[in-house]
């Protein structure tokens, strides 16, 4: 099967919207540990507002608890930050950051 599509292979359009899919996607949602809030509110905000399951909401507040801090959901930057102001409104710290692969 030939896959031209007129001048361009069928393919290039897809190689080329996977490059625009991941510079969508370069920002990190990030939840910081703090001495306020009980875990039993960081998990239920993580499954209410980023959709977590109930063990990766777990993990993640284990993970903020131990280290500090933990990436809670990656993706486009106007998704992230409408979570991001959610957290906030519940009185948890969050921001929001580039980051490479």
């Amino acid at each position: 099967m030939n896959n031209y599509n007129g001048d361009k292979p069928l393919h290039w359009e897809e190689e080329h919207s996977d490059v625009l899919t991941d510079k969508a996607d370069k920002f990190q949602l990030i939840v910081w540990n703090d001495d306020v809030n009980t875990f039993d509110w960081v998990i239920q905000t993580l499954i209410e507002v980023c959709r977590h399951e109930p063990e990766q909401a777990e993990q993640c507040t284990l993970l903020i608890h131990f280290k500090g801090k933990c990436v809670v959901k990656t993706g486009e930057y106007d998704t992230l930050k409408s979570m991001k102001n959610e957290i906030i409104e519940r009185g948890i710290n969050a921001t929001i950051e580039a980051h490479d692969d």
